[in-house]
């Protein structure tokens, strides 16, 4: 197929968008239950739908401002070079499709919830059926979005500006960071996405829990809540529409990283040399295909099989494909050997090692995903420790909450390290990014099997608020109880990708910016390493405490009506749903601005201010204390939650069975585990998965930023020779020492 490859690429990602239109249509067809069920479910679904509108509109104006600025500075004298007023296209192409790609997601979700609970009345098996198909359509949306937009427009921009066939060129270079801006546009509406949607979900979640379990003693869930329905809107605006944002820019992002450092590979190959720019597209493409095949495996036929098995079927299914397929593709695609050049040094890659870093990228993730699985699972040790501290308070299960957060983070970081290193050694940085796009090849089945626990959790609290019977409320436990653990597991993957992504976008950004390293001896470079440090925790600061400001309004507002509304509790009145989805709505939309401004401004103003070295000191802190919070946060969540969880099943301690709620209000153990869960949920699904978006985002504004600082870098670290002055200092000796050159 030769040069005719690249255009092959988008029609991978158009098959996934048709099996995704096909998956949908057949959800839809499913039953939605009866009268009441539907109204519950149109509550949820308006609420969500109006969340998204009210977000669209902030995001509109933030996405209009900064394509302007974009495009203007692109445009400037000095760097016009470099990039083009294109870029701003690009970006607000980036951000439509990340919107779109949340928007397919919540669509579905908000179907499938009620279809869930009536197909859970049938069997379990038919109740995971339709979840799972719903969070396909999710995934395959997203994947699919990505693969074609990233491939066409890097197929149009490399028309517009390649036209020596000088693949490894400075026409390829402005050709990518062009297309960089479709990359920012897609991680800047992912960032805001996931803070506002997370803000909203949480800031319901504590209310509905404080009030309703804690104070007035009622089920998770139940109708007479007023906070249940802006509970599970959340769910679908959180966990649906921000997870899928989320994913779409990680996915884009690991493609653009690894095809700015293929620009530096010299490939002898069959495809005018741009084989290495090309691979992580076809990788990405295939990926959406073996997804797709993933999917038949996700299958139980009675209720006693193991919903969570049927899951890691489907995904280690397409993983397998991919790792299988990866070798005949790589020797096709590439030469024996290849170089790998930069400032003028030159290293030897090797096709084999290109393979086996893909195949340690899809193992990295592997073992991420299952070390997350242990730490937040039901019935495993670190979950039952905290169960067994709940037993003597409130405060005991918080610490055992946080202990087991952090030694969660010690084999993941390990594991990534040891992915980082191994990758490096086989095939350089080259090595790291291609490992990365491995892992993120089968984002579709990964995200199929996280958005199908939000659909469950939905369908569980239909089915509690509908007042159906025991047995089917228990199916949709079981699924949102695994629906849980994917999650978790879904947001470890997530930020080991984004580690492994931002690790190749610092080196792009190195390679863009004209600076041979990153020396941690000189101080500007020291000290925004610290800063860099900082950075994630006062991000996860504003986030947890925008959830604080949001929860204490609307743990009013339920108890306004609990006080006000006279039969809610006997169940003669309907709470006044609405403005506790109102509450959400305009809390989550105001406070989302702070943590976004925050990611986006810090490595312009460095870039400028302090130059392109320090800026990577900045980078440089931001992933790795981006990482180690994002890990410590998302584990420490999900263990609460499933502790809280498993008082709900049923669950002994010492000797003594302690049961969901009884006749009056849950015990005091639950009451503790409760407590818990409230203080992990904006870790969870606030914080603690904006994480992996913050440092790729600011990594991505760096890259793009990164011609502009190189013009003033020269003025900005340059001293003529003449003006250095000799220093002379006595040792103790009494000796002179001319020390000039130690500086």
């Amino acid at each position: 197929m030769g040069s005719e490859l690249m255009y092959y690429i988008p029609l991978m990602g158009v098959v996934g968008l048709v099996v995704m239109i096909g998956k949908a249509m057949w959800v839809n067809k499913q039953d939605a239950g009866d009268a009441n069920m539907q109204e519950l479910a149109g509550y949820i679904a308006r609420g969500a739908s109006a969340f998204l509108k009210a977000e669209w509109k902030v995001l509109g104006v933030f996405a209009a401002i900064a394509a302007v600025l974009l495009a203007w500075s692109a445009e400037l004298t000095a760097v016009a070079a470099h990039t083009d007023w294109v870029i701003a296209i690009a970006f607000l192409i980036g951000a439509f499709f990340s919107a779109f790609a949340g928007w397919i997601g919540m669509s579905i979700a908000t179907k499938a919830n009620v279809r869930t609970t009536q197909a859970a009345r049938t069997s379990l098996a038919q109740g995971l059926k339709v979840s799972f198909n719903g969070g396909t359509v999710m995934g395959l949306g997203v994947a699919g979005l990505a693969v074609v937009g990233l491939s066409t427009l890097f197929i149009v921009f490399l028309g517009m500006y390649v036209t020596d066939g000088n693949a490894n060129g400075e026409q390829m270079m402005q050709c990518l960071e062009v297309l960089a801006g479709f990359s920012l546009g897609a991680e800047s509406i992912a960032l805001f996405a996931r803070v506002g949607g997370g803000i909203y979900t949480k800031a319901a979640d504590v209310g509905a829990d404080l009030v309703g379990k804690v104070e007035a003693g009622i089920p998770e869930d139940d109708a007479r809540n007023p906070a249940t329905i802006a509970d599970n809107v959340g769910d679908n605006v959180g966990d649906v529409a921000g997870m899928g944002a989320d994913l779409f820019g990680s996915y884009v992002a690991t493609m653009l990283a690894t095809m700015v450092l293929g620009r530096e590979v010299v490939s002898a190959d069959n495809f005018g040399g741009m084989a290495p720019i090309l691979l992580p597209m076809v990788i990405a493409g295939l990926g959406v295909l073996f997804s797709i095949v993933g999917t038949l495996f996700v299958r139980i036929k009675k209720d006693s099989d193991s919903v969570m098995n049927a899951l890691n079927y489907g995904n280690w299914g397409s993983m397998l494909l991919v790792a299988v397929s990866s070798y005949p593709l790589i020797q096709w695609m590439l030469p024996e050997t290849m170089q790998f050049v930069r400032n003028g040094v030159s290293s030897e890659i090797t096709s084999m090692n290109v393979f086996w870093a893909i195949i340690l990228g899809l193992v990295v993730g592997t073992l991420m995903s299952l070390v997350t699985e242990y730490y937040t699972s039901m019935g495993r040790r670190p979950v039952l420790s905290i169960v067994k501290k709940s037993g003597t308070g409130h405060g005991t299960n918080v610490i055992g909450g946080l202990a087991m957060g952090m030694e969660s983070t010690v084999l993941p970081i390990l594991i990534l390290a040891a992915g980082i290193w191994g990758s490096f050694e086989l095939a350089g940085m080259y090595g790291v990014a291609i490992a990365a796009a491995g892992m993120m090849a089968t984002t579709a089945m990964q995200l199929a099997i996280d958005a199908f626990g939000p659909i469950a959790d939905n369908a569980g609290g239909i089915a509690e608020m509908s007042g159906l019977p025991k047995e089917v409320r228990e199916r949709t436990d079981n699924l949102d109880a695994v629906g849980n653990t994917t999650a978790a597991t879904g947001k470890g993957f997530a930020i080991a990708s984004a580690a492994l992504t931002a690790l190749a976008l610092f080196a792009a950004y190195v390679g863009m910016s004209g600076i041979t390293g990153i020396d941690i001896y000189k101080a500007d470079v020291l000290a925004m390493l610290f800063v860099g440090g900082m950075i994630p925790f006062f991000f996860s600061s504003l986030a947890i405490s925008a959830v604080g400001k949001a929860a204490m309004d609307m743990v009013k507002e339920v108890r306004r009506q609990f006080r006000e509304i006279p039969g809610i509790m006997e169940g003669k009145a309907k709470p006044e749903y609405e403005k506790c989805v109102a509450i959400s709505t305009k809390a989550s939309i105001r406070e989302m601005i702070a943590p976004g401004a925050l990611a986006l401004l810090s490595p312009i103003i460095v870039g400028f201010l302090a130059g392109p070295e320090a800026l990577g000191g900045l980078l440089a802190g931001i992933t790795v204390s981006g990482v180690l919070m994002g890990m410590f946060q998302n584990n420490a969540g999900g263990a609460w939650d499933n502790a809280k969880k498993s008082f709900e099943k049923g669950v002994d301690i010492d000797g003594v069975m302690y049961y969901k709620h009884k006749a009056d209000k849950p015990s005091p153990p639950h009451q503790a585990a409760v407590t818990g869960d409230t203080v992990g949920d904006p870790f969870k699904d606030t914080s603690g998965p904006s994480m992996n978006i913050l440092i790729k985002l600011t990594s991505i504004v760096a890259l793009i930023i990164a011609p502009h600082i190189n013009e003033n870098e020269a003025a900005h670290v340059q001293v003529p020779a003449a003006t250095i002055e000799h220093t002379v200092e006595v040792a103790a000796d009494g000796t002179t020492l001319d020390v000039s050159e130690r500086f």
